[in-house]
């Protein structure tokens, strides 16, 4: 328990780094540029230009030993030289230089550092030595560093522009970071298609010191930044991201793309569980449970983002749908289906009041197609928004077709019309607290209206697919909000309902110098936690097994035992349905000879003897330490083929009790679960049990490294464990998670 209390003491020391205040990096009034040069071509001189462009509010102190002045400002030595205080430095030199630099900035008192050069930890070897003591430099003097290997931060309220990205937009998104080119795109979309801006940039890198969580706590707490928008390829603490975002979603909308979803093998795994935890599946369920609105495409990004820090969110998932053509109203309808918005009927009183505006062909259910009714008075969409945002059964409106072409197509005159339309569409949104997003055909001619519609927060776009996606995403938001996981906040709390015969049986095997427990030990941990797991007894010798099979009675399943075989199947290593003498003695002998063909360094300990199960349906169920987000469970379909399948759903632990009964839903194979061809379905509630043990499991030891129960067998009452494998880790480092 001494470790557990240390961990304990750990954690909440790291929760003190992260909460130190990073104000004076984002509100810096001084910026000493180390390694400012005279040479165009270099970030040294870039980076004082920039800042003198931009009218930067504070004080630009470059620091060149070998130069008296640049582009008119005083150089310095070192920074040591500066005789005022220096809030940041900007370090543009080689990657080898920044420890001495760190030095100085220290001795300097200067709060934080941004680091542009790479060629630390992303290079492995020698340069994570190097970035090993960049932050030990960094942790001495309490300096908070923002990379290395970044492109820089910029602050749009001060024109604290580190970057070099020149006429960022201002506004109230702040945006994070792995990619300064990704950044590129997403500035140069804001001001070419929006009206909305960025509160601030950070080019996190390698997340050194600075990690995500951090500035996520800084941007939640800043009154100047009403949504977060995230390119993530990597996370260096993805447990406490998660934390974070938990409590910042419910303050503000988190949007994240996650780019390397795919799995690459690129870590040797030792179960089932490791092979298939494919960083996909285990983000996506893991962003979704904190709050986070993931965004799969790239074009649909920034758009997302500027919904939600522009208008207010939908509680109820109930969406109308204002058109005038069919055509775009019935895509939208499937469109908004497939994001899992509902598109309700709308009550009589509100279709009556739309029959008194609109031509008699037009459609007043939902969908509303208003037919024809707009060519000569396009106000009638405005008409049409107010009472359809007054029906208390519908939460947003989605308005698409030709709204801002009228004066185009038709008359000129009409544009007038469609201005006086778009300010009272404008007002309908602070009159209802409802949102209304706008698809338009004329998008591209940016016409006044639209330019309206954007003043009054409303955003418009030319793509279907983006306006239906941006009005879902803020039914999902609101939905998180209103309906948040009681158990999401995902923390752990190591050490709780340890049992003490499962830490011995964990403690013998560690001390054995195994990285693994038996599967007649890992049986017995469980049944300490109440798992309904067949009984294994150890035969030493042939004659042995033979006895106890005696003493089980029936038929008996007879396994290899060895802490060198993990996948005892691949080594021909299990024996079923044995139910004579002679059979029980000829599979021992077989089996242990399978063995030392598969591995002849094997240590083998003989075989384990235990009882078939009953019928039923095999599954799986599995944990695993993620890289980047801890504990992991796993469910899915079992046996031999589990991999080849690949029919699984994850959860990032501790799960709620609400959890296991949708990772089991969500399994293609689900109908196999509920019964076919007369078949009895199985006991759902046993198995949703068995995940909540599990997981507790986990907190309990915080030695497992991963663990396989595989097969399961799933009857139509209860469950039982056939196989189980647990592999240990010698140290528990927990903090991480």
């Amino acid at each position: 328990m001494k470790e557990l209390d240390l961990l304990k003491k750990s954690e909440n020391q790291y929760t003190e780094d992260a909460n130190m205040d990073l104000q004076r990096i984002f509100c810096a009034r001084s910026v000493a540029v180390i390694g400012a040069s005279l040479d165009e071509r270099k970030r040294g001189f870039q980076a004082i230009k920039t800042l003198l462009d931009e009218k930067y509010d504070g004080l630009i102190l470059p620091v060149n030993p070998h130069e008296e002045k640049i582009l008119g400002l005083k150089c310095y030595p070192s920074v040591l030289d500066i005789e005022m205080t220096v809030d940041i430095a900007l370090i543009t030199t080689p990657a080898q230089t920044v420890p001495a630099i760190l030095d100085d900035c220290g001795k300097k008192g200067v709060a934080g550092a941004v680091v542009v050069a790479g060629g630390f930890g992303e290079l492995g070897g020698e340069g994570k030595k190097l970035e090993s003591e960049l932050v030990r430099k960094a942790r001495q003097y309490k300096i908070r560093v923002v990379g290395p290997n970044t492109s820089g931060i910029i602050a749009t309220r001060h024109n604290l522009n580190l970057v070099g990205i020149r006429d960022v937009p201002k506004g109230d998104i702040a945006l994070l970071t792995q990619s300064g080119n990704i950044a590129l795109h997403l500035i140069t979309e804001a001001k070419l298609k929006s009206q909305k801006g960025f509160s601030y940039y950070v080019g996190v890198g390698n997340e050194a010191d600075i990690q995500f969580h951090e500035y996520l706590e800084f941007f939640e707490n800043d009154p100047h930044t009403n949504a977060i928008l995230i390119y993530v390829e990597g996370l260096r603490n993805g447990r406490k991201f998660l934390q974070q975002a938990y409590k910042t979603t419910t303050h503000k909308p988190i949007i994240l793309l996650k780019s390397g979803r795919s799995y690459t093998g690129s870590q040797s795994a030792g179960s089932h569980t490791g092979a298939l935890a494919g960083i996909s599946e285990v983000a996506r369920t893991a962003f979704g449970r904190a709050g986070i609105i993931t965004i799969e495409n790239l074009d649909a990004l920034f758009p997302a983002a500027e919904t939600l820090s522009s208008l207010p969110s939908i509680y109820n998932k109930k969406i109308a749908i204002l058109a005038d053509g069919g055509g775009h109203a019935t895509i939208a309808s499937d469109l908004l289906t497939d994001h899992g918005v509902q598109i309700p009927h709308l009550g009589k009183k509100t279709q009556n009041r739309l029959r008194e505006l609109l031509p008699r062909n037009a459609s007043v259910r939902n969908p509303v197609d208003i037919a024809g009714g707009a060519d000569g008075d396009p106000g009638i969409f405005a008409d049409c928004a107010q009472i359809l945002l007054e029906d208390s059964n519908i939460g947003g409106l989605l308005i698409v077709g030709l709204f801002g072409g009228y004066g185009i197509r038709f008359a000129e005159q009409l544009k007038f019309i469609e201005e006086d339309a778009a300010h009272r569409m404008g007002k309908l949104i602070k009159k209802t607290g409802k949102p209304i997003i706008l698809h338009s055909l004329y998008n591209f001619a940016q016409p006044h209206p639209l330019a309206l519609l954007r003043y009054y927060g409303i955003p418009v776009y030319e793509s279907l697919d983006i306006a239906c996606r941006c009005i879902a995403v803020l039914s999902q938001h609101g939905h998180k909000i209103a309906r948040p996981d009681r158990k999401a906040n995902f923390v752990l709390h190591w050490g709780e309902n340890a049992k003490e015969g499962g830490e011995s049986i964990i403690a013998s095997a560690l001390q054995a110098g195994r990285s693994s427990l038996f599967d007649h030990e890992a049986k017995k941990l469980l049944r300490y936690h109440g798992v309904p797991a067949l009984v294994d007894r150890l035969s030493k010798t042939a004659e042995e097994a033979v006895e106890t099979a005696k003493d089980l009675g029936g038929a008996v399943a007879l396994k290899i035992a060895s802490p060198d075989i993990l996948h005892k199947s691949d080594a021909r290593g299990v024996r079923l349905s044995l139910k004579t003498e002679e059979r029980v003695r000829a599979a021992f002998y077989e089996i242990v000879e399978n063995a030392k063909r598969y591995n002849k360094k094997a240590v083998i300990e003989g075989c384990t003897v235990s009882p078939m199960a009953g019928e039923g349906v095999e599954v799986i169920v599995g944990t695993k330490i993620d890289g980047q987000f801890g504990p992991v469970i796993m469910f899915g379909m079992g046996g031999v083929f589990v991999e080849v399948l690949n029919d699984v759903s994850f959860r990032v632990l501790p799960i709620s009790r609400t959890a296991p009964s949708k990772m089991i839903a969500e399994i293609k194979s689900y109908p196999l679960l509920n019964g076919i061809r007369g078949t009895a379905p199985v006991d759902k509630k046993a198995l949703a049990k068995l995940l909540l043990t599990v997981s507790e499991i986990v907190e309990a030891y915080p030695q497992i490294q991963e663990m396989d129960l595989n097969p399961v067998i799933a009857h139509k009452d209860g469950v039982t464990v056939v196989d189980a494998r647990i592999i240990l880790r010698k140290t528990h480092e927990t903090s991480h998670y």
